[in-house]
This record gives structure tokens, sequence and C-alpha cells, in this order.
């Protein structure tokens, strides 16, 4: 009998002190969109007993369109009861959570104090733009940029200037180098030949032949058909050089035709001497053109 009218003198505390406060935040001061505690104490019970919770998914929650339940939880102890709500509100100000019934048991007139993420006291603006970050590497990219465009106008302005000299200037140097190289390799083949013994006149007619298309490309006159005394008329400025070259191409010539006509055998000794004077002639020659060449280069 004592227990039964002690649960119901437990019922009307229980009530009374849901009306009039005494509840608090667990964390004290919460802002919209939270997840809290709103925890009630209530007196004690007459003896130790489960807890009975509420939770969202499995049991009947009170639904509120401004305020989320998420979990109650009704304690019982000897010691001290208590009633935990956990809940979320999206609306600030002092709310009031929905009517509870729990354990047989309804609390109703709970409220809270919800704080919004804008201070009261300040008008909501908005703030001054940040600055620009510069990103790493920013500055070399930059200034690598400018470097190149000024190097390529440079380029396009002395193109424009004396692009079309530079371009005779190396396309008759590279012209020059191909014709030295080319004459080169006759003379080192034909050295061959003669070393392997063979056909001595097939050998400075082909000697004869290079060499006078050799010297028409040089100093730029048909000397395919020139005889060895036309080769003696030839002006000497034309060589850039202070030999005689005209008189070592009328004896090279003559020494030529005298081999290749004189119904004897030929001596291979004879064709490497020749050999030899054409080395001499392409050295000779290739100075006095890089001579001429860096004075052109002067030039530009």
């Amino acid at each position: 009998m004592k227990k039964i009218v002690f649960f119901f003198l437990f019922l009307i505390s229980a009530f009374c002190y849901a009306q009039t406060t005494g509840a608090y935040l667990n964390p004290r001061n919460i802002f919209v969109g939270d997840h809290a505690s709103l925890i009630l104490p209530l007196p004690p019970s007459a003896q130790n007993r489960d807890d009975i919770v509420l939770s969202s998914g499995i049991d009947y929650l009170p639904l509120d369109p401004d305020i989320d339940i998420h979990k109650i939880t009704l304690e019982q102890r000897v010691t001290g009861s208590r009633l935990i709500i956990e809940f979320t509100s999206f609306i600030p100000g002092i709310i009031e959570l929905p009517g509870i019934e729990i354990g047989g048991e309804h609390f109703s007139g709970l409220t809270a104090t919800v704080n919004s993420t804008i201070e009261a006291e300040t008008s909501p603006s908005l703030s001054e733009p940040a600055s620009a970050l510069a990103v790493p590497g920013t500055a070399f990219m930059l200034y690598g940029a400018l470097a190149v465009i000024a190097v390529i106008l440079i380029i396009i302005i002395i193109f424009i200037t004396k692009g079309r000299a530079l371009y005779k200037y190396f396309s008759e140097k590279w012209k020059r180098h191909r014709l030295f190289s080319l004459m080169r390799k006759t003379e080192k083949e034909l050295l061959k030949s003669v070393i392997k013994k063979a056909d001595s006149r097939i050998i400075i007619d082909k000697l004869s032949d290079e060499f006078r298309k050799f010297l028409s490309v040089l100093i730029n006159i048909n000397c395919s058909s020139m005889t060895p005394d036309e080769f003696k008329e030839l002006p000497a400025e034309i060589f850039n050089t202070s030999e005689d070259i005209s008189s070592f191409l009328f004896k090279f010539f003559h020494k030529c035709d005298e081999i290749r006509f004189s119904g004897i055998s030929i001596d291979s000794q004879e064709i490497i001497l020749l050999l030899h004077e054409l080395r001499w002639f392409l050295d000779l020659m290739e100075i006095a053109a890089k001579e001429r060449t860096e004075e052109k280069q002067r030039d530009y």
C-alpha cells in the first residue's frame, strides 16, 4: 500500500517539476542545428529500475516541424531519477518541446533556449573579399613567359631586317662545306682505288673530271672544257689567296693530260702525287673560304 501511495506522489511531483522548469541543457549553450540534451531532474524512485529508452526509428517519438527528437531516456534511481531528451532545434529562441509520454508518465512544458548562429547585436553582412593568393611558381611562369615573348620578338625583328642576308650567308656556307666534303671524299676513294691497283687510266679520268666540276662550282666558271693553258689566264683574285693558283692548275691538268694520253704505262706513284697536290689545294681553298666567310659575317 505504501508503495502505491509513493508511486502516485512521484507522478504528481514529476508533473509539477516539469511545469516549473528546473531542467538544464547539455551543453549549456546550443545553436541552431546542434545535437543537445535537455536533462530534467526527478524525485527518487522507490527502487532502482531499468532505464526506459525511446529511440528514433524504433519507437514512437513526438513530432514537431521545427524540432527533431532523437532519443528519450527515463532513469529511475533511489538516489534520484531524471528524464533525458536528446534533440536538435532548427529555429532559434526559447523553444518548447512537444509533450512526452514514457513509462506511463506525461511530461510537458519543457523549454530550452537555442541561440542563432548570427549574433543579435550585429547585422548580418558579407565579409570583405579575401585577397588573391599567389600560386607557387606563378612569378617564375609570368617572367619566363615574358622572356620567351621578348626573345621571339627580337628574332622576328632580326629576321625582318637581316633575314634574307643571313639566309644567303648560311646557305652559301652550307653549300661550300658540302662542296669541299664531297671533293675530299672523292680524293680518298681515288687513293683507295690506287692502293687496290685499279685501272690507272680510269682513276686519272675521274680525278680530272671531278676536279674540273669542283672548280666550276667554286669559282662559278665552267671549267669542264678548259685546256690547261686556259687555266693560266684565270685572274688570281677569284681564289682570294696570295698563292699562284693559276700556275698550279695549269701544271696539274697538264700533268693529268700527259699521263692520260702518253700511251705508256702509268706509275701509281704519279697518281698519288697528284692526289697529294689536290689535298694541298683543298686545304688552301678552305682557309681562303673561311676568311671570306668571316669578312661577310662582319658585314652582316
